[in-house]
């Protein structure tokens, strides 16, 4: 698997929605001064969650990765821009594609994708068994 290295600026989508913002800090580095990819993975499922709980109206949990791309590295600094996007409505679950892109603290406005992923979220009861997504 080839990771996308390019250093040219990027575009911000504008068919997604932007659902969270941050900024990593150096406790959130690993050994090689980049951010730990655990840290953006809790922050991908934090964002992803987003959308499918105006549709779930109640208790949800992450079920799957489907899939999930670390592009380039995040150092201390960047603002990291979350955007998501509903792929799929099923009975029980909601599929989510989430962007990354990094504002790199020493280039402001330009922006590049550091991580894509999908996730799929399922709509739990009380018991956490699977219930249905409200029709409304």
């Amino acid at each position: 698997m080839s990771r996308n290295l390019s250093t040219e600026p990027v575009s911000l989508p504008t068919d997604q929605e932007l659902v969270l913002k941050v900024i990593p800090m150096p406790g959130d580095c690993n050994p090689n001064g980049d951010i730990f990819g655990g840290w953006v993975m809790a922050h991908v499922d934090l964002a992803g969650s987003v959308q499918p709980a105006r549709y779930t109206k109640g208790r949800m949990a992450t079920v799957a990765v489907n899939e999930f791309v670390f592009k380039q590295p995040v150092k201390v600094g960047d603002i990291l821009s979350f955007f998501s996007q509903v792929t799929r409505i099923g009975r029980t679950s909601i599929t989510v594609k989430i962007e990354v892109y990094a504002e790199r603290h020493y280039k402001q406005r330009e922006y590049a994708k550091v991580t894509e992923a999908s996730l799929t979220y399922v709509a739990i009861d009380e018991h956490g068994q699977p219930r249905e997504i409200p029709k409304d």
